[in-house]
């Protein structure tokens, strides 16, 4: 593949990648709306549902990127809305978990279910290879995603050694430029 061929696919993927991403914000607070619970309460849940038990407020405070003080304002609106419970760690009494409620996380799931067709029916012409891809991007792009978060809010905005590729635009104007230079005809 040419320089200028995947400079086009790159541009085209960077475009795709943010209308993807407004369209899951917008979905996200949808559904949110729905659940009557703020976006970033509404992801708490769903990591809490892949933790695969209770947690501290320590843990949502890493899982979510908030601070412990934010976490447990958070833990407290869950907890309003019936969607988590505190309990006492059986093994070290002075410590509090924090335990999805099982039927309310069966109504998001529920909710999830209803629009989850759609989903699964986007991946029913594809090949296995071709969701092994799909899946070895995503998970990719969550381990770039929280090192960014990380640099967010260290304040570290830095440039890094990593460059961005060309445009496809400026490839093209590069390419133009050479043809039309006199030592490209020699």
């Amino acid at each position: 593949m040419s320089g200028n061929a995947r400079a086009r696919l790159l541009d085209e993927l960077s475009t795709v990648s943010r209308r993807y991403m407004a369209s899951y914000a917008l979905f996200n607070q949808a559904l949110a709306d729905r659940l009557r619970l703020h976006p970033t309460d509404m992801q708490c849940v769903n990591l809490l549902s892949l933790e695969g038990g209770p947690v501290t407020t320590g843990r949502i405070a890493e899982l979510t990127g908030l601070t412990t003080g934010s976490a447990t304002r958070l833990v407290d609106r869950l907890e309003k809305a019936g969607y988590v419970v505190r309990q006492r760690d059986a093994v070290d009494r002075r410590r509090v978990l924090v335990a999805t409620v099982p039927e309310k996380v069966a109504e998001f799931g529920r909710v999830w279910d209803r629009l989850g067709g759609g989903w699964y029916a986007l991946f029913d012409e594809l090949a296995d290879d071709e969701l092994a891809l799909i899946i070895g991007h995503m998970r990719r792009t969550v381990d770039l995603s929280a090192e960014q978060i990380a640099r967010l809010r260290d304040g570290d905005l830095q440039e890094t050694d990593e460059v961005r590729p060309e445009s496809a635009e400026s490839a093209e104007s590069a390419e133009s430029a050479d043809e039309a230079s006199p030592s490209s005809s020699s």
